[in-house]
């Protein structure tokens, strides 16, 4: 495999764009009026060609073909263990190819968030920040404006310490200093493996925005639906070990994905039509066959690989027959929690937290990082102890637990006889059973797949074995704790079908929206400090009635603030006697400065206002300039305070 740089690629031919976007009829319509040209060049920053990667007898993709263009915002959707991780390594020069070439523009900056991020752990967390940035050691000013940066980043990613060392921060830490490592370089192609995981909810909105309002080039790697559909305009999909492009978001994505799918079968079907009869053509020819024959004999051979082709089956709905759960469920009484942090000041979890769980609820749990999600679920199972109060479980429930560390397996074991050892069958109800081998099936590992070594899995396949493992012990009430951390889409449409059928309670904690909108009916909201919200609704409900708050707050206090200054230039008078000071030379500079600030922020006040009133805008610059009005209110309010204080002294 070679690894170029190239000054200039050619990006479109007319098989590119009839593949990718545009029919026959596009094309033509497209030459007629000159917006497409044989010779037409693109600014192409990556050309990946005739791509082909073997582990061992196992092929992940073959011949695969891949450009990414300045400005597309790509995503790159595949089941877990066939290669996504694999081939970002390969289009970033961190792997190798078995075959084929990725050209990069000259001195294109690529900059790439590994799932698994690495650094020399005696590093702190600002000198981490920098290890990969290019700074001029003369420039302190530029240095300067990248700490500036670097801190504005690390402090909306709930990292505030920039002194700490690497070695006593988490493994969620680790990923969020090397996120903002990465977004500081401000590379010309920034390449992302699952930039979601460990971020709490605030965060992936921020970085959702970040991305979306900035102008870059990406090429990632996430489960988060609602981030792809937000941030991507083009879903590359690695299916059957090549890839089909998308010109579009999640969500054209999902409509064109199940046209593909859709002629596939028909194709399929009637190859198998055709099959059937030059099988029976084969079989009655004779072996010495006239070149005709011959021809015909070698498209048998096509056909014939064309017919046993298979495609994605409509997974059926996963109903399992659950243990009998009563109406107790459990009551949570008076319970309270608290940690000691490193300053000595206690961290509050729970705070005379009172609570009677309903029979088939299915509750989210959501909350900033270090709230005390995950504390809330060992509390409930018996594994952490609070403070005081206690949890009374009902006598028919049976936990089944997801977390977030990973379950014991024995690597040497292969991946059926470790479901099997938990149980050989699971009973669907009416005398039907479902065996460990069809469960896992339906998980997507296929017969041979299950005869594969644990050891040999990659990290988001090992924890769709952990579920299945939790799921075959068929328990009554499902606890989750990321379950979405490191799963493919696939798998993860498979599990909200099995928990909107599953008849018993469920209790998630997630940072996937998506997700959560799918399942949950309820949640739970941590604040922090022992402060829990109760919420009948799922997530993006949640978020409206949280934004319509803050919108109505906004609006009040703009509306006050704009009161303020009228109402204090009205009422201000100065005592009678009272000796004035006199100006002094920089006051009359800043004086005389006030007035073109004033009316600049005036100004945007007016149209951010007569924006937020137009109903054309969408809901992102919504959100923007509902967090912008405040803060310009604000500062208006303070530099007409001193435009009066000034102007009454110099009077």
């Amino acid at each position: 495999m070679s690894f170029l740089h190239c000054k200039d690629t050619t990006f479109f031919s007319k098989k590119i764009v009839y593949d990718s976007f545009l029919s026959r009829k596009c094309i033509k319509f497209a030459e007629k009026f000159g917006c497409f040209r044989k010779d037409m060049k693109s600014n192409v920053y990556l050309q990946a060609n005739n791509l082909t990667r073997r582990v061992g007898d196992k092929t992940l993709f073959e011949d695969i073909c891949l450009s990414i263009a300045e400005g597309q915002r790509v995503g790159l959707i595949a089941q877990n263990g066939t290669g996504k991780t694999t081939l970002l390594n390969i289009l970033t020069g961190r792997d190798s190819a078995d075959g084929g070439e990725v050209i990069l523009r000259n001195g294109l900056r690529v900059g790439y968030l590994p799932q698994m991020p690495v650094f020399p752990m005696d590093m702190t967390v600002m000198e981490a920040c920098f290890w990969h940035a290019q700074v001029d050691n003369n420039d302190s000013e530029e240095a300067m404006e990248l700490e500036v940066r670097s801190k504005q980043i690390l402090g909306k990613l709930d990292i505030h310490d920039t002194g700490r060392r690497l070695s006593v921060l988490s493994g969620g830490q680790l990923k969020r200093v090397a996120l903002a490592n990465v977004l500081i370089q401000n590379p010309d192609l920034l390449v992302l493996d699952e930039p979601t995981n460990h971020l709490d909810l605030d965060m992936i909105e921020w970085l959702e925005g970040y991305l979306s309002r900035r102008c870059m080039t990406l090429l990632m790697v996430t489960h988060d639906r609602y981030f792809l559909d937000r941030v991507c305009n083009l879903i590359v999909e690695m299916d059957n070990k090549t890839l089909y492009t998308y010109r579009g978001n999640y969500a054209y994505y999902l409509e064109k994905r199940q046209e593909r799918v859709d002629n596939m079968r028909a194709e399929i079907a009637r190859a198998n039509n055709l099959y059937r009869t030059e099988l029976e053509w084969m079989r009655s020819t004779p072996q010495a066959r006239s070149h005709k024959a011959r021809y015909r004999e070698e498209a048998f051979y096509e056909l014939e690989k064309k017919a046993k082709q298979r495609v994605d089956e409509d997974k059926m709905r996963l109903s399992l027959n659950n243990s009998y759960i009563g109406s107790k469920i459990f009551e949570a009484e008076y319970v309270c929690k608290a940690f000691e942090r490193e300053g000595g000041e206690p961290l509050v979890i729970l705070k005379d937290f009172c609570y009677t769980f309903s029979r088939y609820e299915k509750m989210g749990v959501i909350g900033n990082n270090g709230t005390g999600k995950s504390t809330f679920l060992k509390m409930l199972l018996g594994l952490v102890k609070p403070d005081s109060g206690h949890f009374v479980i009902g006598q028919t429930v049976r936990f089944g637990y997801f977390s977030q560390e990973s379950i014991v397996v024995d690597d040497g074991m292969k991946v059926i006889d470790a479901v099997q050892r938990v149980a050989e069958y699971v009973d669907l109800g009416g005398g039907r059973r479902l065996s460990a081998m069809q469960f896992l099936q339906h998980f997507m590992f296929t017969p041979l797949q299950q005869q594969n070594y644990i050891n040999k899995l990659s990290g988001g396949e090992r924890r769709r074995l952990q579920l299945c493992i939790v799921l075959m012990r068929n328990p009554n009430f499902l606890i989750l704790d990321e379950p979405t951390n490191d799963m493919d889409i696939i798998t993860l449409q498979v599990l909200e079908q099995y928990l909107q059928d599953f008849r018993g309670c469920v209790i998630i904690v997630s940072h996937d929206r998506y997700f959560m909108d799918k399942v949950v009916d309820h949640l739970l909201v941590f604040k922090g400090e022992g402060l829990v919200d109760d919420y009948p609704g799922n997530y993006t409900q949640y978020r409206m009635a949280a934004k319509t708050v803050e919108d109505d707050s906004a609006t009040k206090r703009a509306s006050a603030a704009s009161a303020a200054p009228a109402t204090a230039a009205k009422n201000f008078k100065p005592r009678l006697g009272e000796q004035k000071p006199r100006l002094t030379y920089k006051e009359r500079i800043e004086f005389e400065n006030l007035d073109k600030e004033i009316d600049a922020l005036t100004e945007e006040k007016r149209s951010i206002e007569a924006a937020l009133s137009s109903g054309s805008i969408s809901v992102e610059e919504i959100t923007e300039l509902s967090k912008r009005l405040p803060v310009l209110t604000a500062e208006l309010d303070e530099k007409e305070m001193r435009w009066l204080e000034l102007s009454e002294r110099c009077s």
